[in-house]
């Protein structure tokens, strides 16, 4: 398992060993002590699957104050998924990171507490999973607008197919510093 640091700290790119032969592939999606290892602790408590077809864009979503840590992968086809700092103080707040991740590719991405997540669907379809280290609270639930001008996401779709929440989510700049995450600085 090669573990690459993306440039804000905390979010990770997860790239499992896999093993190809003439039957197909195989990889290992999770191993607890091997993630643990690799700064990935959870626990994780609920695993989320999503299928979609192309042109769809799932995001920006996240919960606060029952913030959830992921860790995403496409079991199938292939998706633009992104990364957005939202936690109030962050020397990062409001920037991103995306990275194509694909059943192909077995790629996957951590993203702690405090981010917003979101991606889009490049392959005619995709099969998207993604560990929560705390269940699903509507209560907590918040999104951000997906294409938020002063965040800047350069996604590879222009006209995306979006659900009614996630075409009138607000952007990051409207949304109450108080209902956003806080970041904590490192001891």
């Amino acid at each position: 398992m090669n573990i690459q640091k993306t440039a804000i700290p905390g979010v990770l790119l997860i790239e499992p060993e896999i093993y190809k032969d003439d039957r197909g592939l195989f990889l290992e999606t999770f191993q607890a002590e091997r993630y643990a290892s690799a700064g990935i602790g959870g626990p994780f408590v609920q695993d989320n699957m999503s299928c979609s077809r192309a042109g769809v864009l799932r995001g920006l979503h996240l919960q606060n104050p029952r913030g959830q840590a992921k860790l995403v992968f496409a079991v199938e086809g292939e998706i633009f998924d992104v990364a957005v700092d939202v936690r109030v103080d962050s020397p990062h707040f409001g920037k991103w990171v995306g990275t194509t991740l694909s059943g192909e590719n077995g790629r996957q991405i951590y993203i702690p507490e405090g981010f917003a997540h979101g991606f889009c669907v490049l392959s005619p379809t995709a099969r998207v999973a993604y560990k929560c280290t705390t269940p699903y609270d509507r209560a907590s639930e918040l999104s951000v607008f997906w294409n938020d001008p002063d965040i800047g996401i350069a996604w590879p779709i222009k006209s995306p197919h979006l659900s009614a929440k996630d075409a009138t989510a607000p952007r990051l700049r409207d949304i109450g510093r108080d209902r956003l995450p806080r970041f904590n600085k490192p001891r």
